[in-house]
């Protein structure tokens, strides 16, 4: 179901707030007013709405002094003012500080309907369906690639999405799928790197009765289970040499063989992939397919990190403590404007991922309802270096087990495989992505 545009209404004219929300109301926008600029600052720091509707002239605070308080503490909010002081002068100064639109009072129907629809062009450019909200953004590098991908989400091509671990790669996925054809047929993930090689072969292909580790049940494989839907390969980077091959002929004829099966099955399903390695390198050491490379990637999608869009940053943390008051009991209902100043000024190595682990211990830790800078510079410190994730940790101990055999075997690269339990060929693939070379080993051996 569409979700309706969010516009916050702000008049010191209480009779004029209430008619003209009752005239957005009808228009089909969920409204919220507010009496002056400083009951408006308080109601966004805790909610935030698609548009900010505020009058120019107002006690205390005015409505350009409002719009300045907006652009510090909610960055790419838009703001339209209306005034019953209309002057050419009111709206060269409005529209050269930024503000999105201006109206003047007494407020033209046709006006207001078009400067509103032009605004949320900006603040929600795919408005019309709800196939983007689960990406949370008013960065324009963000937007931009939503608009790629609304492109491409009707045509039935592979999808490569790249980007480092925790930008988000898997809700594009999701996003490329619930915008096209296949919406209402399976979207499944599998992670590639998460395995072994012949639990992943039959994770991809699937087997018969027998035909994997005794077992006694047939299993479809994610190819078959996906059928008239979308499948999402996570770090594809990581596939064997023997599985690239497989997967290159499953995607070339469009069907596979189970394990154990006499025959194969065609399949329906497209096919996106994701990876955080730099897989045109990969394609120049010989570790990755470089016919396999160009069946995936016709199409690339490059997430940035989170660090690259931080006019995101408190949008995503409101949203994040919104989700979490969903799922648990907690007192805490927002935070401080010190306190997002903070998060948008932190360097984020663990980009989206570590945004919301940050949040979640916040809601956790916090004693107030409003969460504060002090808490979230302690937080912030003990998550400067973020936990790995399983791809790293793997990374890690594939670099030290190659360190540890050949030390174990002089630099003698047979008998390192061997030991291993890989042919050469991959052996050396392994080397060469960890960036080690064997003959260091036997020269220390001759010293």
């Amino acid at each position: 179901m569409k979700r309706k545009a969010r516009i916050l209404l702000v008049d010191d004219d209480v009779s004029l707030l209430k008619l003209l929300g009752l005239r957005l109301k009808s228009e089909g926008f969920e409204v919220s007013t507010a009496a002056s600029g400083a009951e408006a600052l308080e109601w966004l720091e805790q909610e935030r709405p698609d548009l900010v509707l505020s009058d120019l002239r107002m006690d205390g605070m005015d409505g350009l002094a409002l719009f300045d308080r907006i652009q510090r503490q909610h960055v790419g909010l838009p703001v339209v003012i209306m005034t019953a002081h209309g002057s050419i002068t009111d709206a060269v100064t409005a529209t050269r500080s930024g503000v999105f639109g201006f109206l003047t009072k007494p407020i033209d129907k046709e006006a207001l309907r078009r400067t509103i629809n032009e605004a949320l062009s900006v603040s929600l450019p795919a408005m019309e369906d709800d196939w983007q909200q689960s990406i949370m953004t008013r960065s324009p590098t963000m937007v931009a690639l939503l608009e790629q991908a609304r492109r491409m989400a009707p045509l039935d091509i592979s999808v490569m999405l790249t980007g480092p671990s925790g930008s988000g790669k898997a809700l594009m996925a999701e996003v490329l799928h619930y915008a096209s054809p296949r919406r209402d047929y399976p979207f499944i993930a599998l992670n590639c790197g998460a395995m072994t090689e012949q639990l992943l072969e039959s994770e991809l292909f699937g087997h018969v009765k027998g035909a994997f580790d005794g077992a006694v049940s047939d299993h479809p494989g994610v190819f078959l289970a996906a059928r008239g839907g979308t499948l999402l390969l996570e770090e594809v980077g990581e596939l064997s040499s023997t599985l690239q091959i497989k997967l290159l002929r499953a995607l070339e004829q469009q069907q596979v063989r189970p394990l154990g099966a006499t025959s194969s099955i065609k399949t329906d399903v497209r096919v996106l992939s994701s990876t955080n390695r730099d897989l045109v390198s990969a394609m120049e050491q010989g570790a990755f397919r470089e016919d396999l490379f160009y069946r995936l990637n016709v199409v690339n999608l490059n997430l940035p990190a989170l660090q690259q869009r931080p006019e995101d940053i408190p949008l995503l943390a409101r949203h994040a403590l919104d989700q979490l008051r969903q799922r648990q009991s907690t007192q805490v209902t927002g935070f401080a404007p010190e306190a997002l100043s903070m998060l948008a000024a932190a360097s984020w190595p663990g980009n989206v991922r570590q945004l919301l682990n940050v949040v979640e211990q916040a809601v956790a830790l916090a004693s107030a309802p409003v969460i504060g800078p002090q808490l979230l510079e302690g937080i912030l410190a003990g998550s400067s270096e973020p936990f790995p994730t399983f791809n790293e940790a793997r990374a890690e101990f594939e670099r030290l087990y190659l360190h540890k055999i050949l030390r174990m075997t002089e630099g003698n690269v047979s008998q390192a495989a061997a030991l291993a339990g890989r042919n050469r060929t991959d052996f050396y693939k392994l080397l060469s992505r960890h960036g080690i070379e064997a003959g260091t080993y036997k020269e220390k051996n001759r010293e």
